[in-house]
């Protein structure tokens, strides 16, 4: 395609604001575009796609980091292999911070069922003695 988008149009299109744009070029993830005549950003369809490819990831929960890992596999050829090995230890990152959330649920609930039993003053109550350690 030749077309060209301005950052607020390529904004709109990918969902993705003009800061953070901004920041990934700023950082590497994304090339900074051609500039027109009068100095704005001149975005094209590759930029479009790399953009929703970031925008993607970050939705899966991939660090910048594993963002930038990914997009070097796929510029340099990487193999699907690598890439899975990439994903893989995401899932395994994933997995680990659900299991940390369902401790942090137990523990809770642990808690808030000490409050149904007492009546009183907040300053009193279970949940309150248990956070500041009594």
């Amino acid at each position: 395609m030749s077309y060209c988008l301005s950052i607020g149009a390529l904004a709109r299109r990918t969902g993705v604001k003009v800061e953070t744009i901004r920041y990934y070029e700023k950082i590497g993830l994304l090339a900074a575009p051609a500039r027109s005549a009068g100095d704005h950003r001149q975005y094209r369809e590759p930029a479009l796609r790399r953009l929703v490819f970031i925008r993607r990831a970050r939705e899966l929960g991939f660090t910048l980091d594993e963002v930038r890992e990914l997009l070097a596999l796929a510029d340099g050829g990487g193999s699907c292999q690598e890439v899975k090995n990439v994903a893989l230890a995401h899932l395994a990152g994933v997995r680990e911070r659900i299991a940390d959330l369902q401790r942090l649920a137990g523990s809770l609930e642990t808690l808030t069922r000490r409050c149904e039993t007492a009546s009183g003053a907040a300053g009193h109550c279970p949940l309150i003695d248990d956070l500041l350690g009594g």
